[in-house]
């Protein structure tokens, strides 16, 4: 891509906003996906079980390409791998309006999964880089920038069930704009560092000592993430009884709440220290989600994402700062496994979650997901130190 056609963005490009437009342009993806999952649900006529087992697909996905995204990185840069990840990204998301059926549907799932995950890991090898570079902490901005993609993206889906659209119009248009206005930033001249894979490496990083209690916090924090994206819309559609337009809210508010979080961040663990940080950070998640079990109207619902996007703002970014100055374990090896926790519970806790339903009640799936945001309080301790 020259830089002679795109004059303009040449001149706005910089590192930040490279990896910054990387990052949105993830969160918009899946926002955009999220949105419509009462529509696909509709669609395939797929019960609260069927749609859980097939957001597994999604998630075991995802945890295949971990490995494999790693060492692509390693060997051929990380720049150069989220470059072709992400486009690619938006040939998957197109597949999924192709399933004729549910079987089908699960295997665009699972090939989506795939290069949400990699491109995931992949982008936060990138960012780690040019934090090192601009020699500041910027890596909660970056985690901002996804947010804010999630909430286009899912606002995007509220637009397009208000118009009518069909979800192929709506991931056609959706996936093709967000790609030609963001992906040219990725072009950004930068040489990511290259190393050799050790081939006597564990295919996963499994953290061990008090990783696993930062790994615990991290899934704590995914696993309710995960549950807004994926199960927010259906939440607010079947629990509370909203029209598609109005379900696509609950993950809209989420993200914006994250986006604004997020860019005060470092502030106030600078200010306050990463130990009370993740302590107030758990009780605002918990008493979001006790406002999302216990009343069933929708400015109650609302209120309460709000909250859960005020809690789980800050835990992913003070899990990896915490891994990567871990005593014990090097750096790149501490992030990793924590990042399998995290992006585990991320991508696998949804159909978790509708297994629970099915067996039970959403409501009360979603009343599990409290007592792991108290969790957070729980091991707050273990972020204080190395």
């Amino acid at each position: 891509m020259s830089d002679s056609l795109f004059p303009r963005v040449s001149a706005l490009r910089s590192p930040w906003r490279a990896v910054a437009a990387a990052f949105a342009f993830n969160g918009i993806l899946l926002g955009i996906w999220a949105s419509r999952i009462p529509a696909v649900v509709e669609r395939h006529g797929l019960s609260e079980a069927q749609l859980g087992l097939l957001l597994l697909f999604m998630g075991l996905g995802a945890l295949v390409s971990f490995p494999l995204a790693g060492r692509l990185a390693d060997s051929l840069g990380a720049v150069r791998v989220t470059r072709a990840v992400s486009a690619a990204y938006v040939f998957t998301l197109l597949l999924i309006t192709l399933a004729p059926s549910p079987a089908l549907l699960g295997a665009a799932l699972f090939v989506f999964g795939m290069a949400h995950g990699s491109m995931d890991v992949v982008m936060n090898t990138w960012a780690t880089e040019v934090e090192k570079h601009m020699k500041r902490s910027v890596m909660s901005s970056f985690h901002a920038m996804w947010s804010f993609g999630a909430g286009i993206g899912a606002a995007t889906g509220y637009a397009a069930t208000r118009l009518g659209w069909s979800i192929e119009v709506h991931f056609i248009l959706g996936s093709l704009l967000s790609a030609g206005l963001l992906l040219p930033f990725l072009t950004l001249p930068w040489t990511s560092a290259t190393r050799p894979h050790d081939p006597n490496a564990p295919v996963f990083a499994i953290p061990r000592g008090a990783l696993v209690l930062v790994g615990i916090i991290a899934l704590s924090s995914a696993v309710g993430e995960g549950a807004v994206a994926d199960w927010s819309a259906v939440y607010l559609s079947d629990v509370v009884g909203t029209d598609q337009s109005q379900a696509a809210l609950g993950f809209t508010v989420f993200s914006v709440t994250m986006v604004a979080m997020r860019l005060v961040v470092d502030r106030l663990v600078l200010r306050f220290g990463p130990v009370r940080m993740a302590q107030a950070s758990g009780l605002l998640a918990a008493s979001g989600l006790l406002l999302v079990v216990v009343f069933a109207t929708l400015p109650m619902t609302l209120a309460g994402f709000v909250l859960m996007g005020l809690g789980y703002a800050a835990v992913f970014p003070l899990a990896f700062s915490r891994a990567a100055i871990d005593a014990n374990v090097p750096p790149g090896q501490a992030i990793a496994s924590v990042a399998t926790l995290g992006y585990g519970g991320l991508l696998l806790g949804p159909p978790v979650i509708g297994f629970v339903a099915e067996a039970s009640s959403l409501r009360l799936a979603f009343a599990l997901l409290a007592i792991l945001a108290l969790s957070i309080t729980g091991f707050a301790r273990v972020l204080g130190r190395g």
